[in-house]
């Protein structure tokens, strides 16, 4: 069984929620600090770790993570680094790790090579926020095929097509809060509650929300709607601020699945 299934099993069992932190590989902190992060999360509450693969145009990302590419590039990091890090991370961590990454750098190393490589490391789970569902079949069929599930990402506009997107899914699926890149946001759009009702009645695997999950009130908002939080603009902001910061923040984020 997949480690991302693994966890989720477990939470489900235990009735709690998912907290699943976002880091940029490399930036503000070195690449021993940003594994010795990675454990951190997870023995602070962490169910996956996601990890923001350095890319020159992320057109996904909002201001802070688009920074924090660009400052990661700066200090020269590259695929590899990050597929060793996970590596080092396996020698003492069974945190699930989910790798976001643009296709270009898929593309650009070579599909089957690049799973295979994230299989043998350590990886659990692909997101790749620029494949359209049309396009999205080969990368899905490598992943199936190296036990890694690629995360499909909903966005609410696309409410036609979410079926479509979800058929199949493994590990969980991805619900995008807001019309818009990542970034902190105090509350989320109005119809979000909807939204993530509508997701629920698609999917037959743990949903999370991700995209603007930025403190414990939000965490609140919305945590009887689904499985779990994404949380990555918030954290990254912090990771300049060093390991401690990161770690008691999540503890906080992680009260919001307390509030009543």
């Amino acid at each position: 069984m997949n480690r991302i299934d693994e966890r989720f099993k477990k939470l489900k069992e235990d009735n709690k929620k998912a907290l699943i932190p976002f880091v940029t590989f490399g930036t503000g902190m070195s690449i021993k600090e940003t594994i010795d992060l990675v454990s951190e999360l997870d023995k602070n509450g962490a169910t996956v770790v996601e990890i923001g693969v350095p890319f020159s145009d992320p057109l996904a990302d909002g201001p802070v993570i688009q920074n924090s590419y660009i400052n990661a590039l700066n200090e020269g990091i590259k695929l590899n680094d990050v597929f060793n890090a996970v590596k080092e991370i396996r020698e003492s961590s069974e945190v699930p790790i989910v790798i976001m990454v643009y296709f270009n750098i898929v593309f650009h190393k070579g599909i089957e090579e690049f799973i295979k490589t994230a299989a043998e490391c350590g990886v659990d789970g692909l997101i790749v926020p620029d494949v359209p569902l049309e396009e999205r079949k080969e990368l899905d069929n490598i992943c199936l095929k190296n036990n890694i599930h690629l995360i499909p990402l909903v966005a609410r506009t696309s409410r036609d097509r979410i079926s479509k997107i979800v058929d199949g899914a493994r590990g969980f699926v991805y619900c995008v809060s807001t019309n818009g890149t990542t970034g902190e946001r105090s509350k989320l759009d109005s119809g979000t509650v909807e939204y993530l009702e509508e997701v629920k009645k698609l999917v037959n695997i743990p949903m999370c929300i991700g995209f603007g999950i930025s403190s414990k009130e939000v965490v609140a908002d919305v945590k009887d709607h689904c499985d779990g939080v994404i949380v990555g603009s918030a954290i990254v902001k912090r990771m300049k601020e060093g390991k401690e910061a990161v770690i008691d923040f999540v503890k906080d984020l992680k009260k919001g699945f307390e509030d009543k």
